[in-house]
Formats: structure tokens, sequence, C-alpha cells
């Protein structure tokens, strides 16, 4: 029987991935640093689909705790066969703000993380076989701030992982949501109402889907039609009028693409991000 890691378990998009996994049958390892919404997710799962649920309690900015979770990664006893790096925390101060702990802490969970998590995968499942799925963000194609800096990095490293890993029967697919129904937007409140409802996602589509793009080998998987195709002009489109876009989001938003986090932080998007 398969077995899955998923970090952001608990919530939103992880949550959304760690159902359908379980409908199928695949053992989980979910990871969060709530250890009470851990054992309830783990029950849940349990009681509705018969499965094996591991849980770790871990904070992923902390490099100690990122260690933990890639130890278990290449545990060779206990192999893991598909990993969804989904933990991610929002980031509301300037580029220019004098205090960088969210930043930080953003950089640590959605880059460092990912990193080390993805190495340790890739070394354990090189030659057996197996999967990577990062979640990253539409926001990867524009000017949005320091999150959409760390996700420009996860889909460019997310890339280059997969060309590392060509051959060697590991996948790789890194997922660019858009604006995702996730806890975080609920507690948002009123921000939701400048955004229009057609743009709106579910947490179980974007998981669907990038299960189906993995599972053909895509690199890139942009969840639902409509977000493809502003994908296609966000990459298209020149630069300059990405700008004036990404300045007209940043100027009207209390949110931004491509919430997808846990809510266990209180910068953290509902993956939920996390």
């Amino acid at each position: 029987m398969a077995t899955a890691l998923v970090t952001g378990g608990t919530s939103g998009i992880g949550a959304a991935f760690a159902r359908q996994l379980a409908a199928r049958g695949t053992d989980l390892v979910l990871v969060a640093r709530d250890q009470k919404r851990l054992d309830a997710m783990a029950a849940e799962l349990h009681s509705h689909s018969g499965i094996n649920v591991e849980t770790i309690a871990a904070d992923l900015a902390d490099a100690s705790d990122a260690a933990r979770v890639a130890a278990r990664l290449e545990d060779p006893a206990h192999p893991i066969d598909l990993l969804i790096n989904n933990a991610g925390s929002g980031v509301r101060e300037g580029l220019t703000s004098t205090d960088l702990s969210h930043h930080e802490h953003a950089f640590n969970v959605m880059s460092r993380a990912v990193f080390v998590l993805g190495a340790a995968a890739g070394r354990s499942m090189r030659g057996r076989g197996g999967a990577i799925i990062n979640i990253s963000s539409l926001q990867t194609y524009l000017a949005t701030g320091s999150y959409a800096a760390v996700k420009a990095w996860v889909t460019a490293y997310s890339e280059s992982l997969a060309v590392e890993l060509r051959g060697t029967g590991v996948t790789v697919t890194v997922v660019l949501p858009g604006w995702v129904r996730t806890e975080w937007h609920e507690r948002a409140g009123g921000r939701r109402s400048s955004i229009p409802a057609f743009l709106w996602t579910e947490p179980d589509a974007v998981a669907r889907i990038a299960l189906r793009d993995s599972e053909r080998g895509k690199v890139i998987s942009i969840p639902t039609v409509r977000y493809r195709v502003l994908g296609w002009f966000a990459r298209h489109l020149p630069r300059r009028a990405i700008r004036r876009i990404s300045a007209s989001i940043t100027s009207s938003r209390g949110d931004g693409i491509g919430a997808a986090r846990s809510s266990e932080h209180p910068i953290v998007k509902a993956d939920g991000e996390r």
C-alpha cells in the first residue's frame, strides 16, 4: 500500500489532499504544528477510510523540525511514495519593512523547508520511484511582494528538481492555484468581496487536479481552465503590464492569489496555504 506525506495537512488544500488520498486507500503521514488538529484529522480519516495515519507535530519554520520530517522521508523501513509540500504562510509586510521576521518565517516554511524535504524525498525515492508535489501559486507570474517572490522560487526550484530527477522514476509537479476558498479567507471577512465569485476555486478541485497532473507526469499544474488562461496571459503580457496589474492587486487586497495554508500561525494562510 502506498504512503503519502502531506505538510499542512489539517486544513484547506492540505486537508483536501489528505481526504482524497485516504479515499484511494493511501496511508498518510500528516505534518502540521497543532497536535490536536492532527489527532482530529487522523481520527476522521481512519474512521472513514480505514487507512493508517501517522502524525508529526512540527513547525517547518524551525530547521530542527524540518530535519525531523526529512528523516521520516528517508526512513528505509517505512518508505514514502508521495510527498506533498503544502505548508506555507502569507506575508503582508512590505519589502522595505524594518521587521524581517515575517519574511524570514515565510522563507523558512515555503523555501527552505520545501528544499530540505524535496531533497530528502528525491534521495529516498530515486530508483524505486515516487512523486513530489509542491504547492506554489499563480503569483509566481506577478510582482506582488515577498509572497510572490518566494512562490516564484518554489516554481523555479520544482522545475529544476524535475530536471535533476529525470529518468530516476521520480516525478515532480508544481501546482499554481489562484484564489482558493480556505479558512484564512473566511476570517478575512469583507476582503473577499472585491474578488469576483467566478475566480474562487475549491480546495478539493485543486487537490484533484494536482493529483491527476502528477500521475500524468506534468511538471506544471494550474488548476482550472480559467486560471490556465489567466496564467497564459500572465506569462505573455509585457512585464510593464504585469507590474501595473500587480500594483492594482496589491493596493486593493487584503488577500492575494494562491491562498492555501494552515491557520496555525497568525500570518499563515489557511492552506491551508497554510
